[in-house]
């Protein structure tokens, strides 16, 4: 055994050899950028260019003299790294650059080998991620060929390592696509070129699980039964032999042993924390791993109340899935105060049949006597395409109608204050805080933004143009529900929040909106945490933070 160097060029801010830049590992979601072939004989391996790509700043406290912290971040409309993608030949020690055309300007998404050793697969979007094509790569000449290519009107979602399966026949291949309006899963014949669907209907596929090569079983998670649940389900790959494993109302995930013989589901809804049992895979219970009865006996003495799911009526006429807490000695002849909590961004999803990650501070909030709720505007996940994508090329515009036209729709029940309504979000959620507070008249009486976009030319090149384009294309969309330009707007009592060592969401986001608030004499207030990265967290971090959002709501709403 020895220890051999592959790659010779690697250069900080510069060349990345094996691993993702930046925004490739944030958007497109992995950290590992290299790949053994089947047979063990070859790695191919991602290489990024970033010379060409503009560093940013970030001043880190905590030294007598601050130093910056310098990294590479291109943000919508400038340059991307230059990414190339090559194989290594273990036994000849040759490393051979795939052909993946003339243009620069596309990405990578995804790199996978094939069922033959020989044969690497490329993934291909469009700077715009409205063209998807799927390479093949001879891994010994470079030499590749288009199998795959499909093109959406609006964009390609593509965030998923498993969005392709490769089959042992070494001529088909399971894809997940939209093309009939909703995420389903297909059987493609790269031979033929034939596709051919497999799953179908008016829902969304929610996630691949994994395929059994022995019983030719596929199985995986959709939105069939609801939007707001998750459910598993084995299919054949010619669509029939449909069967759902799990019986249980809310979400469930399922992890297969590597036979697929077993599997552990992990069941939970919005009022019953998450459980862990063992399945044969037919879905029969072997036992109960894990029922989390200490922590159902927890939320028993704490007094939590039921989430309600409702459905809301807007005045433009959308219907939006909506989650409510009431507190635990709700009279209907009172009225309450409504806190209302919003992310909203493209393809999310919090109004679900899921345990929650803030659970426990909304019950709090319930117990001080707020109603609780949130709804999921336009643009969010479980309805097909044409709900998740109704703010292409307007990011703001819909989620902001809906948001408060969802407030004027609570506080027109009898039981809502309407004079006291406020709204907390934290990122997408911050934006749509923003927005909601410089945009909404007054109707929400405090907000409460954390580590918000305030204009998408800020924002990343991957995740902003695959929504907005590029500003040079749509300069209307990205100016028209930038919070930044309508700081004028803001009414009632505002705290905006961000952490200073934010690599993500850049601080810069909130300095610009807050000069934007002191030129337009509106008082707010503000915290910021030194060195802090977007999820605001370390040490005493996250508890003064939650003391100083619930602090600035029991005094403001």
């Amino acid at each position: 055994e020895k220890e051999v160097q592959i790659t010779f060029d690697g250069e900080k801010n510069a060349i990345i050899n094996g691993a993702p830049d930046w925004v490739y590992e944030e958007e497109f979601g992995f950290a590992r950028g290299f790949y053994w072939s089947p047979d063990g004989d070859r790695i191919a391996f991602y290489r990024f260019d970033e010379r060409r790509v503009r560093e940013f700043h970030m001043t880190m406290f905590g030294e007598l003299y601050p130093e910056p912290y310098r990294f590479k971040y291109p943000k919508a409309g400038e340059e991307n790294a230059i990414v190339t993608i090559h194989v290594y030949d273990l036994q000849s020690g040759a490393t051979k650059t795939m052909d993946t055309g003339e243009d620069t300007n596309v990405y990578f998404p995804r790199i996978k080998w094939t069922r033959d050793p020989e044969v690497l697969s490329i993934m291909r979007l469009n700077r715009l991620q409205n063209q998807l094509e799927v390479l093949h790569a001879d891994a010994a000449t470079g030499e590749s060929r288009v199998v795959y290519r499909e093109e959406n009107r609006y964009y390609i979602s593509e965030a998923s390592d498993n969005t392709i399966t490769y089959l042992p026949d070494k001529k088909h291949l399971i894809l997940i696509s939209e093309r009939d309006g909703y995420f389903h899963f297909y059987l493609y014949d790269f031979v033929n070129g034939v596709i051919s669907p497999i799953t179908s209907g008016p829902f969304d596929i929610d996630d691949f699980v994994g395929y059994d090569e022995k019983d030719r079983l596929l199985y995986y998670t959709s939105c069939e039964v609801s939007p707001l649940e998750r459910h598993l389900y084995s299919i054949r790959l010619d669509g029939k032999r449909k069967k759902q494993l799990s019986l249980k109302k809310g979400t469930n995930r399922a992890d297969f042993s590597q036979s697929f013989e077993y599997y552990i589901l992990t069941h939970s809804t919005a009022n019953t924390p998450p459980e862990y049992s063992l399945h044969r895979k037919d879905g029969k219970l072997i036992r109960v791993l894990e029922d989390n009865a200490a922590l159902r006996d927890t939320i028993r003495e704490y007094g939590f109340t039921q989430t309600e799911f409702l459905t809301v009526h807007t005045a433009g006429g959308q219907e939006l899935n909506a989650w409510m807490l009431k507190p635990a000695d709700f009279e209907p002849e009172k009225e309450y105060p409504l806190f209302v909590y919003v992310y909203g961004g493209p393809e999310s999803q919090n109004v679900t049949d899921a345990w929650g990650g803030r659970t426990p501070w909304f019950q709090m909030l319930a117990q001080q006597g707020y109603i609780v709720a949130c709804v999921d505007n336009r643009g969010t996940n479980g309805r097909g395409e044409e709900f998740r994508k109704a703010t292409y090329m307007r990011l703001g515009e819909p989620e902001t109608i809906d948001q408060l036209d969802a407030a004027r729709w609570f506080g027109a029940l009898d039981w809502v204050d309407e004079d006291r309504m406020g709204i907390f979000g934290w990122s997408y959620g911050g934006f749509m805080t923003s927005l909601c507070m410089t945009k909404g008249e007054g109707l929400f009486r405090m907000g409460i933004a954390v580590a918000p976009v305030t204009s998408w030319r800020y924002y990343d090149t991957v995740y902003t143009e695959r929504f907005m384009r590029t500003p040079g294309e749509n300069p209307e969309g990205y100016d028209s529900n930038s919070p930044v330009n309508f700081a004028d707007g803001l009414r009632g009592k505002f705290l905006l929040v961000h952490g200073s060592g934010d690599d993500n969401v850049h601080f810069q986001n909130s300095m610009d909106f807050a000069e934007a608030l002191v030129q337009a004499d509106k008082q707010f207030e503000m915290q910021f945490y030194p060195n802090k990265a977007h999820g605001i967290s370390g040490g005493n971090t996250t508890y003064h933070l939650y003391t100083r959002m619930t602090g600035f709501i029991l005094e403001n709403l």
